[in-house]
């Protein structure tokens, strides 16, 4: 019998499951969402990004607003976070403007920002932000933030509402410093009800096409040595229920959740139990980063009828911080460029995925501390393609692996890697190949590599070393490139990469242990159109 490709394998699978279960999954697989390209927009970025709509500290204008939607031409559907989540950036009974802006500048004396000067004079950033899309042709949906940790560790922050600053008793922990003790315990029944009374409000009173669960603003939500697993799967489940009969039946629900399943049950998330009670869309996310090899596959066999996205960021690598600096955005990004965005959506296309979703892509542009740059605009021409995946798939593709997402729930990470001299250290990577031509394998180190030496085998045969260490395609974005004395590379014989698993090898043979930092394998050939 001949040997099946992934995509024969998955439309085979597919097709058996929607036949075994019966009319009940036919219905739901008819209300597939249409989408392909889902971009999410966190508002901030209005005021801390410098645009062509907007110049450095100039206040939010609504007009900024339209400007973010009408740039993301080639999105099928747009999300907008209005804000962080605690604080309503629309016309609340919940929370009211008026009720926090005068509670926090009595209690603090801090001012609202432009955003919040905006909404107390009657502005409903929510209400521009729907129309716009209507205007544009594209469907808005709300994404709100589960449980963000911004901001909740300054002492009178506009950005903390009267209920978080007062129950202190909520919190995870004590330590306010940590992003994963500063946000609320879901446990706590008040927590929930809070947070479902802001989504109830948004849903009675404004009508957008979908609505986001973002469990991945923070990813913590439990205290783990006081929950089991079942404890935390029925909270998080019962949840997804509730904001369900909050949308009623006609709009979409989506969830921002890990791209990784280990990090699932501490979250509380069963994705099974949360498409049963009605959630339509799964957004699988690295939190801030495009990343290429995570566990897709799985999850589209565990839901097999809802649709599944692959989040991609503006970031495949964060640097570390300035000695002495705290403050946020002040680290360096090795930028993801269009080629390494468009081979993550091939690859995730190939195991199942239904689509893609873009967050933070704007952060390409100048926003944070100093000494981050050289900026760029954000490569919206991508946006256009990312749906079309005939043309993704005709593409060379350029695949890595790099320091990513260090989610707390595993203490294994792929990179970085300590290298020892004599010792081989291997990788596996999922790849669906453009064609069976051949490409360049290429290694960066934390610091120089010196003189030292190295081997490369990919799927058991020995590569050859190349003095070629340029980057595989242009890359307009300096920061976080590796030189030329941190590279190495090989080149890759035509023939030998093949589609699903591949064995990656590394071996340091002279000089001092060492640490592998990033490597990418890209294909050779000329983009065709």
């Amino acid at each position: 019998m001949a040997r099946m490709n992934r995509r024969e394998f998955l439309q085979v699978t597919g097709s058996a499951v929607l036949f075994a279960a019966g009319c009940r999954s036919l219905s739901a697989a008819q209300r597939k969402p249409p989408f392909r390209v889902l971009y999410s927009n966190d508002t901030t970025n209005i005021v801390s990004c410098v645009s062509p709509w907007h110049k450095k500290r100039e206040p939010f204008r609504p007009q900024m607003l339209e400007a973010t939607v009408d740039e993301a031409a080639g999105v099928d559907a747009h999300l907008l976070q209005p804000g962080l989540g605690w604080i309503p950036w629309w016309k609340s009974k919940v929370y009211p403007a008026e009720e926090h802006y005068r509670w926090v500048e009595k209690q603090f004396g801090t001012k609202p920002d432009s955003f919040g000067k905006y909404v107390l004079d009657g502005g409903d950033i929510v209400r521009v932000f729907i129309d716009r899309c209507r205007a544009k042709g594209r469907s808005p949906f709300i994404s709100l933030r589960m449980n963000d940790a911004h901001h909740l560790e300054k002492p009178g922050s506009v950005w903390i509402s009267r209920f978080v600053a007062g129950h202190p008793e909520y919190r995870l922990g004590p330590d306010v410093t940590r992003g994963e003790q500063r946000v609320l315990n879901w446990a706590v029944p008040e927590v929930r009800a809070h947070k479902l009374a802001l989504i109830r409000e948004l849903c009675e009173n404004y009508d957008f096409e979908g609505f986001e669960m973002d469990f991945m603003r923070f990813y913590s939500f439990f205290q783990l040595d006081k929950t089991t697993s079942a404890q935390r799967r029925d909270i998080m489940t019962g949840f997804v229920r509730d904001v369900r009969a909050a949308l009623g039946p006609r709009r979409w629900l989506c969830a921002r959740v890990p791209c990784q399943l280990v990090a699932h049950d501490p979250l509380g998330i069963d994705l099974p139990a949360m498409v049963g009670t009605g959630l339509d869309m799964v957004n699988l996310s690295a939190s801030y980063f495009t990343v290429q090899q995570t566990d897709l596959a799985a999850i589209r066999k565990l839901v097999p009828h809802a649709a599944v996205y692959l989040e991609l960021c503006h970031s495949i690598w964060n640097g570390s911080k300035p000695p002495g600096v705290t403050a946020y955005d002040s680290f360096p990004f090795r930028r993801a460029t269009a080629e390494q965005m468009q081979t993550a959506a091939h690859l995730a296309y190939e195991q199942g995925a239904d689509g893609v979703s873009l967050f933070n892509f704007v952060y390409y542009r100048e926003h944070g501390g100093p000494g981050r740059g050289p900026f760029n605009e954000p490569p919206f021409e991508v946006l256009k393609r990312l749906g079309d995946r005939a043309w993704l798939a005709r593409q060379p593709q350029h695949w890595f692996l790099a320091p990513n997402w260090r989610h707390p729930y595993t203490k294994e990470y792929p990179l970085p890697r300590k290298m020892v001299v004599g010792e081989t250290e291997v990788f596996t990577l999922d790849l669906a190949p453009h064609q069976k031509g051949g490409g360049r394998l290429r290694i960066q180190g934390e610091s120089s590599l010196g003189e030292s030496r190295w081997h490369a085998r990919l799927n058991g045969v020995e590569l050859v070393p190349t003095n070629d260490l340029s980057e595989p395609f242009p890359n307009p974005y300096p920061p976080m490139l590796g030189k030329p004395d941190e590279l190495r590379a090989w080149t890759v014989p035509a023939g030998l990469l093949r589609d699903g698993l591949n064995r990656v090898e590394f071996t340091l043979q002279t000089a001092s242990p060492t640490r592998l930092a990033y490597f990418d394998l890209a294909e050779n050939q000329k983009l065709k159109s």
